[in-house]
């Protein structure tokens, strides 16, 4: 039999992948893709923007068709079907007989109908190559904007916000963003979310006209408004491609899509149609998971026929188009019918807008069943509130403790994992249900969750389920009587709460030293910085200490944030925000010697972009001798502590801000943790610091100042939580002592302090009575600890630019000290000589 895909897409090799799993004898695949790439992730398309390239963003590589039999043909797509004798060609020439046909088209980007869009400067954002467009291109533009507040649109405005575009517009035909996912409220809070990181939204806008001579220049709205822009993307939407199938008389409907049956057949009971280019229903699923469930049905169908059994196996009875994205950072999902309304439904809605988050639970008049929903900012609830309303499960007596995080530990386990069915399922992208995952566990001795992926596939499409996947793990290994532990990785049977006791114990002071001790084999790419974290953390020893120096990761291997491109950036301390006019003019010579892009960051420091690797003592050399020191802006250590003016200027000062935060910074510089500290001190409750979104700050009272602790301004912003009032400068140092040696024994790898303390049981009470009423006795044992680490404390670049052995790493030719290679050029990210002209 001779199978030709029609197709190289994820949905066309998802297909191939699973015919090949069925080991059919006398079989023969042959695949014909239209671009010059092999099946690549569309789903993470914008990582592109972030380094990654064709080969990384791969399904499999091009030797993977090889070696599985298959015949792949890129760069050639079939020109037309001559299905009456079972013939195609392609572009180049190929003409070729099939027995079995499989469309696997997909879509192509819906391209509105506007007066000028064919202009310079216009672009789709659908493939690799037109990222490649749109990457050359805005190194040209100032000003950008994308047609589309769906998915793609959304993620094509990030993509021009990290070319360096600011305040990109998104222009959106509807009333709200994503219309088919969120209600109203969501969209609003979806909204409001993207103007905060950037983005210019403008919902109900129609373009009527594309304005400049050959290049874009503006855009011109059906309402009498304008923009100007120099770049436009369009993510308008899809259309299926079936004109190949309409050409060769195939059933097509009005907007273009192969309709198929059950089994995937179109009207050609000899080709099949899968993915966004099959019409299912009166239907285009626009999701991968269906199309993956669309592939596994035309698998069955096809190994039927192969086999010659009257028996059909499989059938595509639709498919849920629930889903959980992540968009520019920001979690969004809906599922069931998020939008259910009317008198048999009762809303249930959380709005947080400090957080930007919203929630919203259609459950039944009854208050039994779960209806559908929609999350926004936050979704970890998504993969139980999903299996929950699939499979009827009955809601607890409070259902809305299903959506709040505080009331989390008083969820009934009813509503949990183990009141799922075992056909529930849980990974919809490869069509694995909760028996198959605990029986991975139970008889094949699946213990980890790669090891699930592997037996099972589950987790390996968008991952949304991986959550999930992990708790069915645990349960199952749970009700087979194993304990279960926090182990670091396969090298180490400890937490790293142990590891940690377990190095201070034996004053192991490498990593090779922990390694042969305490653990076994090699080591890998997460003991090797969470070990040397540990022991920077214990000893505060230089970094790059022969013994350690191999086991650090990426960036302290080189004290500095690797940036794109392949150039380091360099970030001198400036304590408290304070510098001295000589200070910053150094800074701007260093600038202007090294060609480095500079910016000034939230953190109250001077960031330089753009240095080479051999540069980097060189400009170290000049900033240490200036009185500068590093500010550890690579490490998972204390960042900076940010200060307003406070009482020596302002009039509404209560306390000397920036001197307590010269003190503060300058205690813990240094300090590495499980994962960066950041800490701001403000000098009256106005709160120009923004003090209560760090992991530790400090707010001037009128008798001294208030602590506050565990907050987070990250990804998911968390308010610090107040640990202390009214204490003295001394009292105050004490506490943060205390707290920082607890949080650097205790937390687990890359942990956040606010990550931390949610896991905590008994949360922020617990927590201060462990640091102001010392309940566990370690108080004067910290302190001392963290005075020791404190004493020990050395700049990391004036060790590393002093001592030779150090020094070498940074050579660009290890047979040529000091020489740079004259072939290598770098191109300035921006000009900053016309920043006067910037807008």
């Amino acid at each position: 039999m001779k199978v030709v895909v029609v197709g190289n897409g994820m949905v066309g090799y998802k297909f191939c992948e699973k015919l090949i799993a069925k080991k059919l004898p006398d079989l023969e695949i042959i695949v014909f893709g239209e671009e010059q790439y092999p099946a690549y992730d569309r789903v993470h398309l914008s990582d592109f923007f972030n380094g990654k390239n064709a080969d990384d963003l791969a399904l499999a590589p091009a030797s993977w068709y090889k070696e599985n039999g298959i015949q792949l043909h890129l760069g050639d797509p079939v020109q037309y079907i001559r299905n009456s004798i079972k013939l195609l060609q392609t572009f180049k020439g190929y003409v070729l007989h099939y027995d079995i046909l499989v469309m696997a088209t997909g879509s192509s980007p819906f391209v509105p109908r506007i007066d000028g869009i064919e202009k310079d400067g216009v672009f789709l954002y659908r493939t690799v190559e037109d990222l490649h467009l749109i990457k050359s291109y805005a190194k040209k533009a100032k000003r950008g904007a994308v047609i589309g507040g769906g998915l793609l649109g959304l993620e094509a405005a990030k993509a021009l916000l990290d070319l360096g575009i600011e305040n990109p517009d998104v222009i959106e035909f509807a009333p709200r963003l994503m219309p088919r996912q969120l209600d109203e409220a969501g969209a609003e809070m979806l909204a409001s979310t993207l103007t905060n990181i950037g983005l210019n939204i403008h919902t109900n806008k129609n373009t009527a006209k594309i304005t400049g001579d050959e290049c874009i220049t503006g855009m011109q709205f059906t309402d009498g408004t304008s923009l100007q822009t120099d770049i436009l993307v369009v993510s308008a939407g899809i259309k299926p491609r079936g004109e190949l199938a309409a050409e060769c008389g195939l059933e097509t409907g009005m907007n273009g899509g192969i309709v198929v049956n059950d089994y995937m057949q179109t009207s050609d009971e000899f080709i099949y149609a899968i993915g966004e280019c099959a019409l299912y229903n009166e239907m285009i699923y626009g999701l991968i998971a269906p199309g993956y469930e669309m592939a596994d049905v035309a698998v069955h169908e096809i190994c039927r026929i192969h086999s010659a059994s009257p028996v059909k196996t499989k059938a595509f009875t639709g498919f849920d188009m629930s889903t959980k994205l992540k968009l520019v950072g920001t979690d969004v999902a809906s599922f069931g019918d998020p939008f259910a309304n009317g008198d048999n439904v009762r809303n249930i809605i959380l709005r947080d807008t400090a957080k930007g988050v919203y929630k919203r639970m259609n459950v039944s008049a009854d208050g039994k069943y779960l209806l559908g929903g929609v999350l926004v900012g936050d979704a970890t609830q998504y993969n139980i509130l999903l299996q929950t309303c699939k499979n009827k499960l009955i809601l607890p007596p409070n259902p809305e403790d299903m959506i709040l995080p505080a009331r989390e530990s008083k969820k009934e386990e009813g509503a949990g994992i183990v009141a799922l069915p075992d056909d529930a399922l849980i990974c919809s992208c490869e069509s694995v249900n909760k028996a198959a995952i605990c029986k991975a566990v139970s008889e094949q001795g699946c213990e980890t969750v790669d090891a699930i992926k592997k037996c099972t596939k589950a987790g390996t499409g968008c991952g949304g389920c991986l959550p999930m996947v992990k708790d069915l793990m645990v349960y199952t290994m749970k009700q087979q009587g194993k304990y279960i532990r926090n182990v670091l990785c396969e090298h180490f049977a400890y937490s790293r709460q142990e590891l940690f006791d377990l190095v201070k114990l034996h004053e192991l002071k490498t990593y090779d030293d922990v390694l042969d001790q305490l653990g076994k084999g090699d080591g890998c790419e997460v003991c090797k910085p969470a070990i040397s974290s540990i022991l920077a953390s214990l000893w505060n020893e230089m970094v790059l200490k022969k013994g350690n120096d191999t086991s650090q990761d990426s960036n302290d291997r080189f004290l500095g944030n690797i940036q794109r491109g392949g150039t380091y950036s360099v970030v001198p301390r400036i304590p408290g925000g304070e510098i001295t006019p000589e200070k910053l003019i150094v800074i701007g010579q260093v600038a202007q010697k090294y060609g480095l892009y500079t910016k000034i960051t939230g953190g109250q420091r001077i960031d330089l972009f753009g240095a080479h690797v051999g540069d980097l003592p060189l400009i170290w050399s000049e900033l240490i001798a200036a009185g500068f020191e590093s500010g550890h802006a690579y490490g998972k250590a204390l960042r900076t502590v940010k200060s307003c003016v406070g009482s020596t200027w302002c009039r509404f000062g209560l306390q000397d801000s920036v001197s307590f935060a010269i003190q503060v910074e300058e205690r813990y510089r240094g300090l590495r943790a499980p994962h960066k500290i950041k800490s701001a001190v403000s000098g009256c409750i106005r709160e120009c610091a923004e003090a209560q979104s760090k992991d530790f700050g400090i707010i001037a009272t009128e008798k001294g100042w208030n602590l506050y602790v565990c907050g987070n301004g990250g990804s998911k912003p968390q308010h610090a939580l107040l640990l202390a009032t009214d204490v003295d400068s001394e009292t105050c140092i004490k506490y943060i002592d205390r707290f920082l040696m607890f949080y650097i024994r205790t937390a687990d790898p890359l942990t956040r302090t606010a990550t931390w303390l949610n896991k905590m049981e008994g949360g922020i009470n617990y927590l201060r009575n462990v640091v102001v009423n010392d309940s566990l006795g370690m108080a004067a044992q910290w302190e001392l600890e963290m005075q020791g680490l404190v004493d020990a404390y050395v700049c990391e670049w004036k060790v590393a630019i002093e001592t030779p052995e150090i020094r070498k790493r940074f050579n660009h030719f290890i047979n040529a000290p000091g020489e740079k290679d004259p072939t290598v050029k770098f191109d300035a990210l921006r000009d900053q000589k016309k920043a006067a002209n910037w807008k």
